[in-house]
This record gives C-alpha cells, sequence and structure tokens, in this order.
C-alpha cells in the first residue's frame, strides 16, 4: 500500500464526505481550475505546509492510499525542487482516505509531519 498525503481544510473535508468525493486541489483552487489535486509524500508535507499555509491553523491531513485511488496519480517535477511530488488527476474518492489527522505545530511553531 503505498500512502500520499494531502492537506486540507475542515469545511472542504466535511463537503467530500457529504458529496462522495473530494474536489479540491489546493489552497483557493478546485479541481477544475488547476487539472489536478495537489498530494504529497510524507517527506514533502510539512515543507508544503509551512511554504502555503502557515498562517493557517486548523488543517487536516488526508491519508490517501493509492491503491484504492480511482483517478491516475503521476509524480511529476515541480521547479526548483528536488524530488517529483504526486498529482491525483481526478475526483479522489472518499474511500481512498484511510485517515485523517490534524496537521500539528511544532514547537517553534511550524508544521511537523509524521507518518
Amino acid at each position: 500500500m503505498g500512502l500520499i498525503y494531502h492537506i486540507a481544510f475542515p469545511a472542504d473535508w466535511a463537503a467530500a464526505q457529504r458529496d462522495g468525493e473530494y474536489l479540491t486541489s489546493s489552497r483557493g483552487l478546485t479541481l477544475a481550475e488547476e487539472g489536478f489535486i495537489h498530494a504529497s509524500t510524507a517527506a514533502q508535507l510539512a515543507f508544503v505546509a509551512n511554504a502555503f499555509y502557515a498562517d493557517v491553523d486548523d488543517l487536516l491531513v488526508l491519508v490517501v492510499d493509492e491503491d484504492r485511488l480511482r483517478p491516475e496519480v503521476r509524480y511529476e517535477p515541480v521547479p526548483g525542487l528536488p524530488a517529483p511530488f504526486p498529482h491525483i488527476y481526478g475526483p479522489l474518492n472518499v474511500d481512498a482516505v484511510v485517515e485523517v489527522r490534524p496537521l500539528e505545530r511544532g514547537a517553534d511553531g511550524r508544521f511537523t509531519f509524521v507518518a
């Protein structure tokens, strides 16, 4: 089982649970606008959280089992970063989310993540 991770706002996750699929790409962007849903590996998640969500509290981490996903996942390079990021090319079916965890900050105020 390969796991990937997506940072979510609680309201977006609640809507997905109601509707059966998750359609938020990243902060302020929908799947329709971006063309895919941004995801991360465990090693990439804290970087993404601190780079793009540092001013936000009350975030969730959706733990996604790649084997349960209906849409294709592509690992694609991001300019300036060493490792490719997973991108989900279609609606995220909620039954592929095997765990939902709060995204927590360390003592220094920065987000941390341990898979």
